[in-house]
């Protein structure tokens, strides 16, 4: 069930009215009940993985809080920790993992092992077993409180509007919200108005900017040795919006959808193309992973309270883990591995930056400058978007070098640029719809909150004004109806 589809359009405000007026100690009753619904509007089959993981955490929980040796809680979070990654590799990992064991024996001359599985990836299983083994660090730690109600664990890890696609949340945040959803006033106008709001800008994101770009971005990467430097150069900067509109836009309306019914879930995106650096663009980019691998992997490692080396080193495990989270394939370890290198780079650089601004009389409070790294930024993480975005590491290597080397700039004044996806109409649609992003993120960096607690504090007549501009432009031109291939968000894959 896709946030942009009918369905969704009629399950959200029955599961909602139903909430609002059932007795308050049934709500997550209720709840648990719709959230599997819809997980098994998917898969009905898988709704079994995601019951085993939370069973196994759940039960390890109880085992800690009724354990006081040191030694006995670590088997405990050990075997929690293992059963659920491993069930994770066995869907996710196992064929990646044999495609790789039988390339090795075929240059060994050995006999090579079929794989006697074939099943789809679970959608959304990456997200929830990270909740559930979030919950059960931080019961470990002793950060979270035990939670004993099955069922209020199990609504935990499968609360519906981040099930599949995140933000991946903290036992300490949102199961805090569960233990007391029977206390929470669900009548607050301010609070339902703004996660409408969130809903809607985050479907003219998706349907109205992503789906659009997904067009021109799959006609590029789709047809690779037929493009020139402009039309590669272009198709990877698509991508980059492209993703970003598709993941911040999914964001947008589970944040939404939570906030009408009373929870507030995190933030996943703060303007990440604004970012100065590629650190601050992990501060900005899905920060419920980046966090979640910065206090459950990077600090554990020894984050950077070690030596330089070692620090490094650190910061590589980290993303380089973090690439493979996105999916079984060497190209999404390259594009990790580029993201640590650029912060390692960036930092042994750094003395070397300073001595370069000093030395030029560089005005680094200036606008101009903040710009440049803007810019240099998103370059950076453009050039990684490519291995993300390509069908392994061959295409991406391809890519990169017609893009450097087939240099075609009379398309720019041919408009042979219009026969990949999208028409003149379709590209000025494109462009007015980047500016209205665009604003709406430096409004977020500017006034430092979201686009629906923005419009709260505005006159009404500019808050009706924008909705129904937004209704209007996702009914108008969002790309969907009969002739329109529907795209899932691109985030369920991992």
């Amino acid at each position: 069930m896709l946030f942009n589809s009918f369905q969704f359009l009629v399950f959200f405000p029955v599961v909602t009215f139903v909430c609002f007026i059932i007795p308050r100690k049934a709500r997550y009753l209720w709840l648990l009940f719709a959230s599997y619904f819809f997980y098994m509007c998917w898969n009905v089959k898988y709704c079994v993985l995601i019951a085993a993981s939370t069973l196994i955490t759940w039960f390890c929980g109880l085992l800690l809080s009724k354990t006081q040796r040191s030694r006995t809680k670590k088997w405990i979070l050990a075997g929690g920790l293992l059963s659920n990654l491993g069930i994770l590799f066995f869907f996710k990992y196992f064929g990646f993992f044999l495609d790789n064991l039988n390339k090795i024996l075929q240059v060994l001359h050995l006999t090579v092992i079929d794989n006697p599985f074939s099943f789809l990836l679970p959608v959304g299983i990456s997200f929830y077993t990270f909740q559930a083994l979030g919950y059960l660090i931080d019961v470990y730690r002793g950060q979270t409180e035990t939670e004993k109600n099955l069922l209020r664990y199990a609504l935990f890890v499968s609360f519906f509007p981040q099930l599949v696609a995140g933000p991946i949340e903290r036992s300490g945040s949102l199961l805090k919200h569960l233990r007391s959803v029977d206390k929470i006033n669900l009548w607050n106008y301010d609070r339902i108005a703004s996660g409408f709001v969130l809903m809607v800008w985050g479907l003219f994101q998706k349907m109205v900017i992503a789906d659009r770009l997904a067009l021109f971005v799959d006609a590029v990467f789709g047809n690779v040795y037929a493009c020139g430097t402009v039309e590669l150069v272009l198709g990877a900067a698509a991508f980059s919006f492209q993703i970003y509109c598709d993941f911040a836009g999914y964001s947008s309306v589970a944040v939404g959808a939570a906030r009408v019914m009373g929870f507030d879930l995190m933030e996943n995106f703060n303007a990440p193309y604004f970012a100065v650096s590629i650190s601050d663009f992990w501060h900005r980019w899905h920060i419920s992973l980046s966090t979640w691998f910065r206090d459950y992997v990077y600090i554990p490692l020894g984050g950077n309270r070690c030596g330089r080396i070692r620090r490094y080193f650190n910061l590589f495990v980290t993303f380089l883990t973090s690439g493979l989270w996105h999916g079984a394939s060497w190209s999404y370890v390259v594009w990790g591995g580029l993201h640590g290198l650029y912060q390692v780079v960036g930092d042994v650089l750094k003395p070397v930056r300073k001595w370069f601004v000093t030395k030029c009389g560089v005005k680094t409070e200036a606008e101009s400058f903040r710009a440049g790294q803007v810019f240099f930024t998103f370059c950076l993480t453009t050039f990684a978007w490519i291995f993300f975005r390509a069908e392994g590491l061959r295409k991406a290597f391809d890519y990169l070098s017609r893009m450097f080397t087939r240099w075609n700039p009379w398309v720019l004044f041919d408009k042979s640029l219009y026969s990949w996806g999208l028409d003149v109409t379709e590209f000025h649609i494109l462009v007015c719809a980047l500016a209205v992003l665009l604003l709406v993120d430096l409004i977020r960096c500017k006034k430092g909150m979201d686009f629906g607690r923005f419009l709260q504090k505005q006159n009404l007549w500019f808050v009706w004004l924008t909705v129904i501009s937004l209704i209007v432009s996702i009914l108008v031109f969002g790309e969907y109806g009969i002739n329109f291939n529907s795209k899932q968000f691109i985030y369920f894959a991992f």
